[in-house]
């Protein structure tokens, strides 16, 4: 299976891959099911099913479905433009997509969030509905939001396929043991067996450019979340604190006697930066997921703004290197916070942010393993607990301290010679695990745990 970076990174809108950006996709992807059949619908449902129904509303889900059924995708997506379509649904109830006919759609009736059990393939299922001009259904199609942005139909999850390319590529790897092997027996680092695997995909440019416009966005979005203040929007009026916290910061550079658990702030409030906008249903970059995304570019920042010896020719290297640590996780475990826990979101970013340091650091392959182990080790057993649904609290404070994390993961890696005791691919079977025995109340349903537990909310 081939994941590529470009599945691993991409550039979408808050505040959830899953609850936001997948069903957008899904959407989208219904439409072209009605363009390729001989239907002509009159009227579109939609039903939202376990944690996409729990914490639907606060993740935006319903405005999403809307937009991806009115021709918006998450990677051009419009905001102003966004907000004039939802006007126009909610007063008019019809949807026009470029293609097909005018469809109608009342946003309180005819998106139904079900509260019962969830759909039998994952915890993020929905299904869309076409119907004439009775009522009767036309067509409909379940789809499964599985993180970080990936959608699978029904079909394809039954079917056991796996999200990801299927053809042959030069270097073939499911587990970090087999990647290692691959490493030792060529004599090239992870880096560059990954890129070799991408240019089986497409040309050097096209990598190239990709690879910097990723880290364009990545890098943009930090740097507004420390230029812009105010409440984020969902009714916690949970209140910005990147401005703050980097204004702060900026005004004691230079002073003498400054304490060195200082540099801990600068990691933390660039991942606020980034969650702080996407809690503002900004635009942001998956890696690997929405609710995760301050962990990586975090690490990327501090790691070019603070190390000595840093350059951004080298970024490539550590988002080569993030995503291949990704893509075993999410073939092996998950990347869903709705399936694993808040351990397979920020765990999973972290393991991911902590190898690609130690690769631009030049760690060997065995210390980039070691790495992502470390961090995603000391995240097993996290839940996914969002106050009122939204994905501000824990969430935002999270991605700082994820990042922490995978700096002090590849610190420590680097500090070994890569031999250690627990193996990457047993600590995500572990992870694996975990999340199948967690309660699902502690699975982005709002449930259980700070959800529950804040007076007021």
């Amino acid at each position: 299976m081939f994941l590529s970076v470009f599945d691993m990174f991409k550039v979408g809108i808050g505040p959830s891959s899953s609850h936001t950006m997948g069903p957008m996709l899904a959407a989208g992807m219904f439409l072209d099911l009605l363009r390729e059949s001989l239907f002509e619908p009159t009227g579109l449902r939609a039903q939202l099913h376990g944690s996409l129904a729990f914490t639907g509303i606060g993740h935006a889900t319903d405005r999403a479905i809307l937009l991806g059924l009115a021709g918006f995708r998450p990677a051009t997506f419009n905001a102003s433009e966004g907000e004039k379509a939802l006007s126009l649904i909610k007063n008019d109830k019809v949807v026009n997509p470029d293609g097909l006919p005018q469809m109608k759609i009342d946003p309180a009736s005819d998106i139904l969030f079900d509260y019962g059990p969830a759909l039998p393939g994952h915890a993020n299922g929905l299904i869309l509905i076409a119907t004439d001009q009775q009522g009767d259904v036309l067509m409909q199609q379940t789809y499964y939001s599985v993180g970080g942005g990936f959608v699978v139909t029904e079909e394809e999850m039954t079917s056991g396929r796996a999200v990801g390319d299927l053809a042959h590529y030069p270097h073939e790897f499911e587990t970090a043991s087999a990647l290692l092997e691959i490493c030792v027996k060529t004599g090239k680092s992870i880096t560059e067996i990954k890129r070799e695997n991408e240019l089986s995909r497409r040309s050097a440019f096209e990598l190239d450019r990709g690879l910097a416009e990723i880290w364009d966005v990545m890098s943009s979005c930090i740097d507004r979340g420390l230029i812009t203040d105010g409440i984020l929007p969902g009714g916690l009026n949970v209140k910005r604190r990147a401005k703050g916290i980097h204004d702060s910061l900026v005004s004691e550079r230079g002073v003498n006697l400054s304490a060195p658990h200082t540099i801990n702030d600068w990691m933390s409030v660039y991942a606020m930066a980034v969650n702080e906008e996407n809690a503002a249903g900004g635009q942001v970059v998956t890696a690997p997921t929405n609710g995760a995304a301050g962990v990586i570019p975090a690490t990327i920042r501090y790691w070019l703004d603070h190390v000595p010896g840093a350059n951004n020719q080298k970024v490539s290297d550590f988002l080569l290197t993030a995503a291949a640590i990704g893509g075993i996780i999410k073939f092996n475990a998950s990347i869903s916070g709705a399936e694993c826990g808040c351990q397979a979101e920020v765990g999973s970013a972290a393991a991911m942010a902590a190898a690609g340091l130690c690769a631009v650091l030049g760690g060997s392959p065995a210390q980039v393993e070691n790495a992502a182990e470390i961090a995603l080790e000391h995240h097993l057993g996290m839940t996914c607990d969002p106050i009122k649904g939204l994905v501000q609290v824990p969430c935002i404070e999270r991605n700082g301290l994820g990042c922490i994390k995978a700096v002090s993961a590849a610190s420590l890696a680097m500090r070994g010679d890569g031999t250690h005791l627990v193996p990457l691919d047993a600590c995500i079977e572990t992870m694996r695990q975990t999340g199948k025995d967690m309660h699902e109340k502690y699975k982005e349903t709002s449930q259980g745990g700070l959800a529950v537990n804040l007076p007021n909310c």
